[in-house]
C-alpha cells in the first residue's frame, strides 16, 4: 500500500509525537519555515490562510529549518515566541528539522519524493532549494501540488480553495 502523509509521526514544537493521521480530511499546506530569512514576512500570509480556511478543513503545519544559510538558529521555545509575538502565529509547529541530506526526516523525504511526481516546479529536482517551500496536501493525505519559497501563501489561496470548497 503506498503511504501517504498520513503515516508520518512529528515532533510538536514543544515536544509531543504528533501523528500526522490526526489531520486526515483535511487539507493541509506543509511549510518549512524560517525566522532570520528575507521570506520570513510570508508567516503572515500563511496566517491568513490558515484564518481563512481552518474552519472548513485545512490546516498549516509549520516545519521550522535551520538547513539554510542558518536562519533558523533559535530553540523550540524560541521559534515559537517569535511566531505568536512577530506574527500571531496559531497554525501547528513542530520541532525542528532537517529536509534535505542524510539526516532529513522521514515525512520531507516522502514529501520530495511525492512532490516530484505531481509538480513541474522543481525542475524534476526533488532537493528543497530553501526555507517556505511548500507541499499543498489533500484530505486524503496525498500530495497534490509543491510551491517554490517565492510562491507567496496569497498566490497559493486559490488551490486551498479548491480543495476545501
Amino acid at each position: 500500500m503506498t503511504k501517504t502523509v498520513h503515516d508520518f509521526t512529528a515532533k510538536s514544537i514543544t515536544g509531543d509525537e504528533i501523528s500526522l493521521g490526526d489531520y486526515s480530511g483535511k487539507a493541509l499546506l506543509i511549510v518549512n519555515v524560517a525566522s532570520a530569512c528575507g521570506l520570513t514576512p510570508q508567516y503572515e500570509g500563511l496566517e491568513a490562510l490558515q484564518k481563512d480556511y481552518g474552519g472548513k478543513g485545512f490546516a498549516v503545519l509549520g516545519f521550522p529549518c535551520n538547513q539554510f544559510g542558518a536562519q533558523e538558529p533559535g530553540t523550540e521555545d524560541e521559534i515559537a515566541t517569535f511566531c505568536e509575538t512577530s506574527f500571531g502565529v496559531t497554525f501547528p509547529l513542530f520541532a525542528k528539522l532537517e529536509v534535505n541530506g542524510d539526516g532529513a526526516a522521514p515525512l520531507w523525504q516522502h514529501l520530495r519524493a511525492e512532490a516530484k511526481e505531481v509538480s513541474s516546479e522543481s525542475g524534476g529536482e526533488d532537493e528543497i532549494k530553501w526555507n517556505f517551500t511548500k507541499f499543498l496536501v489533500d484530505g486524503s493525505g496525498a500530495v497534490v501540488k509543491r510551491f517554490e519559497p517565492l510562491v507567496t501563501p496569497e498566490e497559493i489561496a486559490g488551490d486551498v480553495k479548491a480543495l476545501v470548497g
